[in-house]
């Protein structure tokens, strides 16, 4: 089959947040079956495209609250109140609906699009449903935004979470309701759309890199307990900021405590062992160089990709229950809890088993094989209900026609796109 992947940010070399590790997952497992891929969407500055295939940029976008300053955040703002859209689809419209057509035209003839989040597909859902679609959920972005409305800090910032909601679940029903096939990252998202939709859903496993690396050379922990994520996510920030006012002062004095990501206001927290760490250089090191793995999601949708990552390590956790969605199975040396007490009992005894010598890591390439397999298999499934593939396809362009400025000999594209082949721009 021919596919194209359309997704707000392309897949790029080197994935480090949940978002781009699961576009990675997906087009490496679409390429593991043997289809060609071509992917359209936008490259956040500093990144590498993603090797071994055609991409299609619509430009450079950075499209992290945390990482713009208040004039663009205020300009996004502005053009989803003009165009009655979501915020998230609002950053997407530095490119026109005119533009979308032109690339999808010169890409034909293709057998399928698979709409990759809300982003980019509800920005330019007209455009992407005149063809045979599969939506990709990372998460019921709708229930998301509410959850985040609920913890907003102000009037100005729940309103505009409401504002959201309200649009997201619009956008997420037209999405799924036109889709031949939705892939959702956790199996309470199958229902997540609706009962109407949800024979049609699948859960999709995920892996964070599709060769699972081997572990370092083992050595003596850094950290008692090593924390990662990208804090500047609301769900997430609900997360840390449960452990470190809940957990972490039931937690002994003379515990270390590592916590690496990006995170824009740090909290006072008295704790004498905590350290904040900011971006590290390499997030597997850093995990790895932990004694004992919390996580501690608290709400949500979708699949928690560092659980995932710390599982294909075999590090030993403490999780809470929702830090677990989407894992089909947990390793023996995963501990649950939810109650703030217990959570902090459970990291203490693992930290005192692994300083008494007892590492309880476990190797993580059975669960990197399973995950595959499973993945693999959904895409399969999914892939099966798109539209045959066209079997006599007329030429691009005949010698006697003009192609659209964008795809003419794949050299001229026109302004605000790049073509890249092979993770090289053209």
């Amino acid at each position: 089959m021919h596919l194209v992947l359309v997704s707000s940010l392309v897949p790029v070399e080197n994935p480090s947040s949940g978002f781009d590790i699961a576009n990675r997952a997906v087009l490496d497992g679409l390429r593991a079956l043997g289809h060609r891929v071509s992917v359209i969407g936008y490259l956040q500055p500093g990144q590498s495209v993603a090797a071994n295939g055609d991409a299609y940029l619509l430009g450079e976008l950075e499209v992290a609250n945390a990482k713009v300053g208040a004039a663009t955040k205020l300009r996004w703002l502005a053009t989803a109140v003009l165009n009655r859209t979501t915020l998230s689809s609002a950053k997407m419209l530095k490119i026109g609906r005119r533009h979308i057509e032109t690339l999808l035209q010169g890409l034909q003839p293709f057998d399928g699009i698979i709409l990759n989040s809300v982003q980019l597909p509800g920005a330019f859902a007209p455009a992407f449903q005149k063809h045979p679609t599969i939506y990709v959920a990372h998460n019921v972005e709708a229930d998301s935004a509410l959850e985040n409305a609920a913890s907003a800090s102000g009037l100005l910032e729940r309103f505009l979470f409401k504002r959201e909601a309200g649009l997201l679940e619009q956008v997420e029903r037209q999405l799924t309701q036109a889709a031949s096939a939705i892939w959702t990252f956790a199996e309470a998202d199958r229902f997540g759309f609706g009962y109407a939709v949800s024979d049609r859903a699948a859960v999709l496993p995920l892996v964070t890199r599709w060769e699972r690396p081997e572990s370092g050379v083992e050595r003596p922990p850094e950290y008692d307990l090593a924390l990662i994520g990208t804090w500047s996510w609301k769900p997430n920030r609900i997360g840390l900021d449960w452990f470190l006012s809940k957990v972490v002062p039931l937690l002994p004095a003379d515990m270390s405590i590592g916590i690496a990501g990006q995170m824009p206001d740090v909290p006072a927290v008295s704790h004498p062992g905590l350290r904040f760490l900011g971006r590290v250089p390499d997030a597997r090191a850093f995990i790895e160089a932990g004694a004992v793995v919390p996580l501690i999601s608290r709400g949500g949708t979708g699949v928690q990709l560092k659980t995932i990552e710390t599982f294909e390590l075999g590090m030993p956790t403490v999780a809470t229950r929702a830090s677990l969605r989407g894992i089909g199975e947990i390793p023996d040396n995963c501990s649950i809890a939810d109650d703030p007490a217990e959570f902090a009992r459970l990291l203490t005894e693992k930290v005192a088993q692994v300083r008494a010598g007892n590492r309880q890591r476990l190797s993580g390439a059975a669960f990197h094989r399973a995950q595959k397999a499973r993945l693999l298999e959904t895409l399969k499934r999914g892939l099966a209900g798109l539209a045959m593939p066209v079997t006599a396809p007329a030429p691009r362009f005949s010698k006697e026609q003009t192609a659209p400025p964008l795809m003419k000999e794949k050299l001229r594209p026109p302004h605000g796109f790049a073509v890249h082949e092979g993770g090289k721009s053209r």
